[in-house]
């Protein structure tokens, strides 16, 4: 008679163990030690120069506290750059994501060439701050760019904006260029999500009736809560500190508009006083000051955004 078979139940491999306190540390060395040569030495470099009015040509210093800060937050020029810099974010950040959603959602539809069409959208990723900044530059010149010439085309050879004179139109054109390089990021992050979502409860809200509209606004989008929660706070830091290289390269900050110029933002601010003008201390100061701003950001993501964003399971 034969005997059944015996059935054990799968090896587990234990967890590794360290013997010893010395090994984790040990392994951890190497990324403590970059840590703190190009990161965490640095920032508290800064944070103390903060409260110093320094000279970095004549390497003077003179202790002044918080009155570098103080300066700061009563200067009508800083108080504009920081309005500047906070409609800059909400216009990048809101539109980027409504444009990045929407031709996610349109390029994970089954069509002919979509991958093509798909790697066209991606693309911008790939660019750098300073090659899309030049691009921009070149199609919005006055006299050669190419959007002026079909402009001038259309409505007639008078017709020529000049994109990086007039205020508005400056400021249009650098928070235009920032959402554009910044779309390729956010498409890449909501295709991958869309790609995933359950598509039986899809197909479940079709059968039901529900419209295109509805599919996407009352199952969809809820199931995007989560990468949306997260986008938001990672185009919040670009738009604060990626910003950089298109405003240089556009602008310089201006053109001038009452107290600073129209496209100046608090990190070119931050450049123009460290690195321009030689007023280390203020630039310091500036750089604490966006440290905390960083610093309340995370906070917030971590603190309050979590209880907000549905996690569907």
């Amino acid at each position: 008679m034969l005997k059944p078979a015996q059935t054990t139940a799968p090896a587990t491999e234990e967890n590794a163990v360290f013997r010893g306190v010395a090994m984790p540390w040990l392994f951890l060395l190497p990324t403590l030690l970059i840590l703190a040569v190009f990161i965490y030495l640095p920032a508290l470099r800064t944070l103390r120069l903060a409260a110093f009015k320094a000279n970095i040509i004549l390497g003077t210093e003179r202790f002044v506290g918080v009155q570098n800060i103080t300066e700061l937050l009563l200067s009508p020029a800083y108080r504009q750059v920081a309005l500047q810099t906070l409609i800059f974010t909400v216009l990048t950040v809101g539109l980027g994501l409504l444009f990045s959603l929407s031709l996610a959602w349109l390029a994970s539809r089954p069509i002919r060439g979509a991958k093509a069409y798909r790697l066209l959208l991606i693309y911008p990723y790939a660019l750098s701050p300073a090659i899309a900044g030049t691009l921009w530059l070149f199609m919005f010149n006055p006299e050669i760019g190419v959007v002026n010439q079909i402009l001038g085309s259309v409505f007639g050879a008078d017709v020529k904006p000049r994109w990086l004179d007039d205020p508005l139109l400056a400021f249009g054109l650098v928070t235009l260029a920032a959402i554009w390089k910044g779309l390729a990021y956010n498409i890449v992050f909501y295709l991958a999500t869309i790609q995933n979502l359950p598509g039986d409860v899809m197909q479940a809200a079709e059968i039901d009736g529900a419209t295109p509209s509805q599919v996407f606004w009352r199952v969809a989008f809820p199931l995007l809560t989560p990468i949306t929660f997260f986008l938001v706070f990672t185009n919040i830091i670009s738009a604060l500190f990626d910003s950089f290289a298109l405003t240089d390269i556009l602008t310089r900050g201006g053109p001038y508009f009452h107290h600073a110029g129209i496209t100046t933002f608090l990190v070119y601010q931050l450049y123009q006083d460290g690195f321009v003008n030689f007023k280390t201390g203020v630039a310091a100061a500036q750089a604490a000051l966006m440290l905390a701003l960083v610093a309340f950001i995370t906070w917030m993501q971590f603190r309050i955004g979590e209880r907000r964003v549905h996690y569907g399971g």
